[in-house]
């Protein structure tokens, strides 16, 4: 009887196998391929990814106090940024403005059923992170306080800041210098400074039970918060997380530690992403926190289903300490592992890309270089095809650890409304590459995919892809 030429003998030789497994099962393979691409091992176990999507959101920005304020402002062109003065601080300072935080506006949307505790323990960085964390969680339309403790377990919170409470350093060391005295620090001075304070607060406030960390990745913290947090639901850790990024260091000593190593703006005064006259970073504050959910856990409730968090890259340069790579390799990486993992055979899928972005000269260029690379290294040249590419700065400075998780937001608001806010302070794009950076008017398209950058000092790189939810 002929053997089958599907047979493979119990000892088969090294060409044998090689043989066997190049020609004869190219379709077994593929298909095993497919399966497996998305699981992942965990020891010695096998695990189905979970699918996870975005089923609350909530803003405290120079914009506004909410989503629907940060929006309306973001597509009518407003802008945050205010006129700022440290009067107080020994050395006039170059820099003359900064994305604000309405106080009287915040302080209106400050909740009352804070235990008194953690109003105490809580700089602004908390108190921004609290309220955003509140409407995200309203948004939901979950109330964690109700559930059993077995479903508290399941819920976790990963929200970071890229410095944290600097007012609270400089001005107790301020006061101890003006009259030393043990009761000039106060009892909650280390709880007000820790940035994981942040995390475990709102887990204390909603009782969520699960994992609890902060990150601090620099100009990247919110969008690490997110893919990380993505990947605890991912792996089966947790069903929900409330994630994300925060910030108040409007700071002298803080202004002027950026404006020493040449990154503010001290000509114009402007947050000019892509703009030719572009000379430096505006610095702002406020918070970006969301609620991220396991599908099914999410449809069995009948949640609203923002969009689906469906890739996410995180890259190291290893270059320099505050520059990022000239040939922006870590930051290429990045797009293209969040591209693979959300299944996108070509950047031509993805329909908006939001920048980092931040206004400075070179980082600006960098990342337009980078960006457009990306499409190369799949064959596309920026000749036959236009990208679409913003940046939210111009309206609000850089929120640096919050930036990451409020322009997700934003993001995600493009993808769920269909239409992407113009890129503010942009008279003449420089270099002047083949991308529509969407000056002037908003711009209306379908959008199916969205790809978010943030990169930060130290050369860390997130890249997360937000794609419309498809049952």
């Amino acid at each position: 009887m002929k053997k089958s030429k599907c047979h493979l003998s119990s000892n088969p030789t090294h060409a044998q196998m090689i043989k066997f497994y190049s020609k004869t099962n190219v379709k077994i393979l593929y298909n095993t391929y497919r399966y497996y691409s998305n699981q992942t091992s965990r020891g010695n176990n096998l695990i189905q990814k979970r699918r996870v999507v975005v089923s609350g959101m909530g803003l405290v920005t120079p914009l506004g106090i909410g989503i629907e304020n940060n929006w309306k402002s973001l597509l009518s062109g407003q802008s945050g940024i205010k006129d700022i003065d440290f009067k107080d601080f020994p050395i006039k300072l170059p820099v003359k403005v900064a994305g604000q935080v309405d106080k009287e506006q915040f302080q209106l949307s400050a909740s009352k059923d804070v235990p008194i505790e953690y109003k105490l323990a809580s700089s602004d960085f908390i108190k921004y992170a609290i309220v955003a964390a509140q409407e995200a969680i309203s948004d939901s339309s979950l109330n964690f306080k109700e559930m059993d403790t077995s479903k508290q377990e399941r819920y976790g919170v990963y929200i970071g800041s890229g410095i944290g409470a600097f007012d609270d350093i400089t001005l107790t060391n301020s006061r101890l210098n003006q009259q030393p005295s043990l009761s000039k620090v106060s009892a909650y001075f280390i709880p007000r400074i820790l940035i994981n304070e942040v995390s475990g607060i709102i887990s204390m406030i909603h009782q969520l039970k699960g994992p609890n960390l902060s990150l601090s990745t620099a100009c990247a913290t919110g969008a690490h918060a997110i893919g990380e947090s993505m990947r605890k639901i991912q792996y089966g850790d947790s069903d929900i997380m409330v994630c994300g990024g925060t910030e108040a260091c409007l700071n002298p000593l803080a202004v002027l530690g950026f404006h020493r190593m040449n990154a503010l703006s001290t000509k114009s005064n402007q947050s000019k992403p892509f703009d030719k006259d572009r000379d430096g970073f505006v610095m702002g504050e406020g918070a970006g926190i969301l609620v991220l959910e396991e599908l099914e856990h999410a449809l069995n409730r009948n949640a609203k289903i923002y969009c689906e968090i469906t890739g996410y890259g995180a890259t190291g340069d290893a270059f320099h300490i505050s520059s990022p790579d000239k040939e922006g390799k870590g930051a290429l990486r990045s797009m293209q592992l969040a591209l693979k993992e959300a299944n996108i055979q070509s950047p031509l899928e993805i329909d908006y890309i939001n920048a980092h972005a931040t206004s400075t000269p070179l980082g600006d260029q960098i990342e337009q270089n980078t960006v457009v690379k990306l499409y190369e290294s799949f064959g596309v040249t920026n000749q036959n095809h236009k990208i679409t590419m913003t940046s939210n700065k111009g309206n609000m400075g850089h929120l640096l650890g919050a930036a990451g998780s409020v322009e997700s937001i934003y993001s995600i608001l493009s993808l769920w409304n269909n239409l992407i806010p113009p890129t503010l302070n942009l008279n003449e794009p420089s270099p002047n590459l083949n991308i529509n950076l969407v000056q002037n008017q908003p711009l209306q398209k379908t959008i199916s995919h969205v790809l978010k950058n943030s990169y930060g000092f130290g050369g860390t790189n997130a890249s997360l892809v937000f794609s419309k939810y498809i049952s």
